[in-house]
């Protein structure tokens, strides 16, 4: 027998209830959530989101369009699901889930997933200690297609010999680094958008932090921390420079830079190369995602 029917309304993700229940219901990122609901009310132009709510705000689920699905199509994407622990076991999350699916197929969406939407998204998907969210979303007919991690460094990450050593170093190479603050990175910006893709370059641009290596006036590399609030990441060293360590010095950099804001720790967001970080700053994997799709009929 289903129970009564969730009551499911937009609503204003700046309203007073809706980071306090993401705070809430997401335990192991309580303190980043808040930060979360105001990065994914403030992507990048041109993109399409929904935030959605029940009236008493005790659930809410924020979802948004990117790309081509795999074998075409348009994806959608859950950015984030909470609800309350006091309102937990009522039918919420199933009610939220399929009120931002139908969205997502008036948005003209062919696929949905709990995944992470690049460059502005909350997670790769879902945090395997959220057992209850994987668990629905399996029972609504998710497939889980990918697995992703983040790894941990302690900070600081390395000592003042160590820093100093490896700036000579790349002294000795003709190669010095530098920091971009907020509002003087357009050139940072552009190699990023030049070497990677647009992704990458808007979040440059709206990290906490940023450095940058570069010889004769030409840009090598940068590193980047704060776009996804908290996080580092991301980072790229061009091919021209790579096997001089300049990845090693501006992931240092902005770890520095997150020790100074008072982190203990620094989480390296969506992991790709394991070995080189484990290697730079004896990082560790720690955070594990799962990420599902399904068709939207």
């Amino acid at each position: 027998m289903s129970g009564p029917a969730v009551r499911i309304d937009p609503v204003r993700p700046e309203a007073t209830g809706v980071a306090e229940t993401a705070a809430d219901a997401l335990w192991a990122d309580a303190a980043e959530a808040p930060l979360v609901v105001r990065r994914l009310a403030d992507p990048p132009e041109g993109r399409r989101w929904t935030a959605l709510a029940t009236p008493d705000l005790d659930g809410v689920v924020l979802a948004s369009l990117s790309g081509a699905a795999d074998g075409g199509g348009v994806a959608g994407h859950v950015d984030l699901l909470a609800v309350h622990p006091r309102a937990q076991g009522r039918g919420i999350g199933r009610a939220l889930v399929t009120a931002a699916e139908e969205w997502l197929r008036a948005q003209g969406a062919t696929e949905a997933r709990f995944a992470g939407n690049p460059p502005c998204y909350g997670w790769p998907g879902i945090d395997v200690r959220y057992t209850p969210a994987a668990c629905l979303a399996e029972r609504l007919g998710y497939e889980r297609y990918r697995i992703a991690w983040n790894m941990t460094a302690d900070l600081p990450s390395s000592s003042a010999e160590e820093d100093a050593a490896d700036l000579a170093r790349l002294a000795a190479a003709g190669v010095a680094v530098h920091p971009a603050p907020a509002g003087e990175r357009a050139a940072v910006v552009e190699f990023v958008r030049r070497q990677w893709n647009d992704a990458w370059a808007w979040e440059a641009g709206q990290a906490t932090g940023c450095h940058y290596a570069e010889r004769d006036g030409e840009i090598l590399g940068f590193a980047a921390w704060g776009s996804r609030p908290l996080w580092f990441g991301p980072m790229g060293t061009a091919e021209a420079a790579r096997g001089l360590g300049v990845g090693r010095v501006l992931l240092r950099r902005c770890l520095a830079d997150q020790a100074a804001a008072g982190l203990r720790s620094a989480q390296i967001g969506w992991v790709g190369p394991i070995r080189f970080y484990s290697r730079a700053v004896d990082a560790r994997v720690e955070r594990v995602f799962w990420l599902y799709r399904r068709p939207l009929g």
